[in-house]
């Protein structure tokens, strides 16, 4: 087990980079603890496989160092680093049964038979694959496989940490709420590192302690789910975290009030001190925006478009439009509407301002 440290880390897979945008990994400063559970969060292309095969030792970094507690391990290989890897395809011997498969990483270390026995069959126990150890795993399922993988990482007492590629990308998805889950309580039990590449914010929010969201090659915000929710440190965290993603308005701020459109809306902090010629945007997730009825919200409110409105269940999401700008606000239970005219009315303690994307601190009322 390792405490990985990245020290002033960044890549370009093309000769003699010249700037930012030549870099597909762009400089990262980052510390995982020693037992953490992390997730690597963003769309496809935006560097967390590249940042994933240079913790492996697959990619050797156009700059900087990678440390696995004090030792730097930059140039080591692979199979010098003492990490075990969980692919996006389950990655099983089907000759070999479930017992043969787990105990393999051992035999190849020349692990003592009696020790192999135990480990295997308490690993197996963990992942609930007791009842299989002597089956061939060529008739398993996906998602039996992908347990037989993981395990084969975990069976290696003295790994230094487990490297997860989008693990659960095959797997049905009844089934990747029990493995998610599966994967939590290991984490808890066994004190292990671990880092969870994935695009899907369902999978690193649930799994993950802290989560490290990526964009264009580079690090955008790592936090908690909580804080990745509540405040966004990036207009693009704040889209791409939430079902629906964060409104973002264009705005006009001065001091404690921002201007939308020619309507006024309070804000619950001062902004004495903005960049001057940059863009400026009002965020506020869908959950703090509420819809009523024209000419019945209380204090400020923007006038809008309704599109249509949205049951899903758990509570009815409005469509709107402000300007021919989208939006989206939530309705109250049992409030109807007469008409496609309505407003909005925004609470001021969640409303976000960003300057050419990033959040701007803004001082206290």
């Amino acid at each position: 087990m390792a405490r990985i440290t990245l020290d002033h880390l960044a890549h370009a897979y093309g000769p003699n980079p010249q700037g930012p945008q030549d870099y597909a990994l762009k400089e990262i400063d980052h510390v995982w603890r020693q037992g953490g559970a992390y997730a690597l969060l963003g769309p496809s292309g935006c560097g967390k496989s590249t940042l994933l095969n240079i913790i492996s030792g697959l990619v050797v970094p156009t700059r900087g160092r990678i440390l696995f507690d004090d030792r730097d391990v930059t140039t080591v290989p692979t199979e010098g680093r003492n990490i075990a890897q969980v692919f996006q395809f389950p990655v099983v011997y089907d000759t070999m049964t479930v017992r043969e498969n787990l105990a393999f990483p051992l035999k190849n270390r020349r692990v003592a038979p009696a020790t192999i026995r135990s480990r295997v069959e308490e690993i197996a126990g963990l992942l609930d694959l007791t009842r299989v150890l002597d089956r061939r795993a060529n008739n398993l399922t996906a998602d039996m496989k992908q347990k037989i993988s993981l395990g084969r990482g975990l069976v290696r007492p003295d790994v230094a940490a487990i490297l997860f590629d989008e693990p659960l990308t095959v797997i049905d998805p009844h089934l990747k709420w029990q493995l998610r889950s599966t994967l939590k309580e290991l984490h808890r039990k066994l004190d292990l590192t671990m880092i969870y590449v994935t695009h899907d914010q369902t999978e690193a929010l649930t799994f993950a302690d802290t989560v490290v969201v990526m964009h264009d090659g580079a690090v955008v915000q790592t936090g908690t789910p909580d804080e990745l929710f509540e405040r966004p440190a990036h207009t693009f965290v704040g889209h791409f975290i939430g079902s629906p993603g964060m409104n973002l308005l264009p705005a006009e701020v001065r001091g404690a009030t921002a201007t939308i459109e020619g309507h006024a809306i309070p804000l619950a902090r001062h902004y004495p001190d903005l960049p001057k010629g940059k863009r400026i945007e009002l965020g506020v997730r869908p959950e703090y925006v509420h819809l009523t009825p024209k000419g019945l919200g209380k204090g400020f409110t923007l006038p809008v478009q309704v599109r249509r409105i949205d049951d899903i269940g758990r509570q009815r999401l409005a469509r709107v439009e402000l300007g021919g700008r989208p939006l989206v606000a939530t309705v109250a239970e049992g409030q109807s509407l007469d008409g496609t005219e309505a407003a909005l009315t925004l609470d001021p303690r969640q409303i976000h301002i960003y300057a050419d994307g990033a959040l701007v601190p803004g001082e206290a009322a």
